[in-house]
């Protein structure tokens, strides 16, 4: 039997950074975990058309930090920036408490066809509007492909087309070294509702290596830095000196 261990919490430390960043006391840190969850998932029910990607939480004393990583950030300020005090009062009800401090750091996914949890979502609406599974997969690859991601493996699970019987199918394109630590692999699920049952996804992107001692990360689909070109030797024609 398979052991498979989730690619993020495997690199937590490493490549990876937690979605929460707090410290609590062992008495108020189940209050605050259920908190975060509450959040989370008050954000992504009522802002699931603004494709966000992730949410960082942080505390800072009686201050709450949400960063979202979103692909239209217009959607989430709105006008004047009216919709981020609309998020931010959304999220005081959903903790029940209003007089707490909620700033909100919204972050622009810089390129969208990288990012695994947004070609996750991009699957699952396809697949909702009963596109074969095997199209959206090949237009999901081309996709990241023209991103410049390095590699990329997909899994779709269920009744697949509307077949009688469940069953797995999967897809890989370039490197995916899921056992290497330093690799950078961005993985996201995501759960599509269809007519005939629930499709499970699965997407793993391989942005590249991050060597011990670089702090920067090299931009997905970035061309390698080139070395400098060596000064070009000279040479003394000497042929008619005695």
């Amino acid at each position: 039997m398979g052991h498979k261990i989730h690619p993020t919490g495997l690199r937590l430390g490493i490549t990876q950074e937690h979605r929460s960043r707090w410290y609590a006391p062992s008495k108020t840190y189940p209050s605050l975990l259920q908190e975060d969850d509450r959040i989370r998932k008050f954000i992504h029910k009522k802002y699931g058309a603004a494709g966000i990607s992730d949410v960082v939480i942080a505390r800072k004393a009686d201050q709450l930090e949400v960063e979202l990583k979103t692909a239209r950030p217009g959607v989430l300020v709105g006008r004047q920036g009216s919709g981020i005090e609309e998020l931010r009062s959304g999220i005081q009800k959903a903790i029940g408490d209003n007089a707490r401090q909620v700033r909100i750091n919204v972050v622009e996914v810089e390129r969208v066809d990288a990012d695994a949890f947004l070609l996750a979502e991009y699957i699952a609406q396809q697949l909702e509007k009963r596109v074969a599974f095997r199209r959206v997969m090949r237009m999901a690859i081309q996709r990241a492909q023209r991103a410049g991601v390095l590699g990329m493996k997909l899994q779709v699970s269920g009744r697949l087309n509307g077949a009688e019987i469940a069953r797995t199918e999967w897809t890989r394109e370039g490197r995916v070294p899921l056992h290497t630590l330093r690799a950078d692999i961005d993985y996201a699920t995501k759960v599509a509702t269809t007519t005939y049952g629930v499709l499970g996804i699965k997407v793993w992107v391989f942005k590249g290596e991050v060597l011990p001692g670089t702090q920067e990360k090299v931009p997905v689909g970035a061309a390698p830095k080139r070395r400098a070109s060596r000064r070009p030797q000279q040479f003394e024609d000497r042929s008619n000196e005695e």
